[in-house]
C-alpha cells in the first residue's frame, strides 16, 4: 500500500491507495489537526491507531510520499515513517519528477501542496484548468492548455481573515463561521456571518474573474481543501469540488518517479 500524507499548517490528509491493483484506489483517508510540537512518538501511536481502526496494519504500507509545508515537522515525520512503518518516505521537493513545465521566474518557490494540485488537476481533468485550494490560505493554480504551470494567487483564507476580525474588534465576539440565510442579517450574529462569508466568496468570484481575463480558453475551475465544500457552491465560476485532489497529486507524483532516485527514495 501507499500512504500519502499532505501536511497543511492547520490540517494533515492522510490517503492510504491500495497498490495490487491495476490502478491504485483510495481505500481509507483521514484529516487530522497538524500538531508541531508532537514527539515521533506521539505522530506513531496515532497513526498506528488510526489504522487499526479501520483494520489494518502499519506493516501493510511498503511506500510513502510526504507534501509538507510546515518545515517543523519534517523531521519528526520522516522518523515516524521509518520507526512505525519500517518505510524511507519520499519528499516533494526540489528535484522530483513532475511531468509539469513552470512557467514562473523561480519553480523551487512553489509549495509542495499547490505542485500535487497542479499535477492532479491537468492529469484528471485536462487543460487549461484552474484549482482554488481553500485552505489555512487560499491559492489559485492556472494550468495551460499544454499542461504548463503558469502562475496564481494566495489570499488569506477565511479562517484567517476571521480571526484578524475578532482579534482586532474587542466588541464582536467570534461566531460560527457559515453560510447565512440572507446577506442582510438581523443581529450582530448573522451580521458577522453575512460580511465574512458572502464577503469571501466575493473575494474568490473577483480573482478568478481577473485570472480568467488573462487565461486563454475556457479554463475548467476545480476547489478543493478543507473549506471547499462550504465556500465552493456560492461561486459563480468553480465547476467541480475535489477533496482529494492533494492526495491525488501525491499519488501520481509517486508514480512519475518511481523510477528516478530524488533525496528521500523510497525504498
Amino acid at each position: 500500500m501507499l500512504l500519502a500524507l499532505d501536511v497543511g499548517n492547520t490540517n494533515t490528509v492522510l490517503g492510504i491507495y491500495r497498490l495490487e491493483d491495476e490502478k491504485p484506489e483510495l481505500i481509507a483517508h483521514w484529516r487530522v489537526t497538524t500538531h508541531r510540537a508532537q514527539t515521533v512518538d506521539e505522530y506513531g501511536v496515532f497513526f498506528v491507531n488510526l489504522f487499526e481502526m479501520h483494520g489494518m496494519s502499519p506493516s501493510q504500507v511498503h511506500h510513502i510520499i510526504i507534501a509538507s509545508v510546515v518545515p517543523p515537522v519534517d523531521s519528526t515525520l520522516r522518523q515516524v515513517c521509518e520507526q512505525y512503518f519500517n518505510v524511507q518516505p519520499m519528499f516533494v521537493e526540489p528535484g522530483i519528477k513532475t511531468g509539469m513545465q513552470m512557467r514562473i521566474d523561480n519553480p523551487t518557490e512553489l509549495g509542495a501542496d499547490r505542485l500535487c494540485d497542479c499535477v492532479a488537476a491537468y492529469e484528471l481533468y485536462g487543460g487549461p484548468c484552474i484549482v482554488v485550494d481553500f485552505g489555512t490560505a487560499t491559492k489559485f493554480e492556472v494550468i495551460s492548455e499544454k499542461g504548463e504551470y503558469l502562475g496564481g494567487a494566495i489570499a488569506p483564507g477565511l479562517g484567517l481573515s476571521a480571526d484578524a476580525l475578532f482579534a482586532r474588534a474587542a466588541k464582536l465576539s467570534r461566531v460560527e463561521i457559515k453560510r447565512p440565510p440572507k446577506a442582510i442579517g438581523t443581529n450582530t450574529i448573522t451580521h458577522l456571518q453575512s460580511g465574512l462569508y458572502f464577503g469571501y466568496i466575493g473575494l474568490v468570484d473577483g480573482i478568478l474573474e481577473r485570472i480568467l481575463a488573462e487565461t486563454a480558453g475556457k479554463p475548467r475551475i476545480i476547489a478543493t481543501g478543507g473549506l471547499a465544500r462550504m465556500i465552493a457552491p456560492d461561486s459563480r465560476h468553480i465547476h467541480e469540488i475535489n477533496d482529494m485532489l492533494t492526495i491525488e497529486g501525491l499519488r501520481i507524483l509517486w508514480e512519475r518517479n518511481q523510477n528516478a532516485l530524488p533525496r528521500g527514495k523510497t525504498r
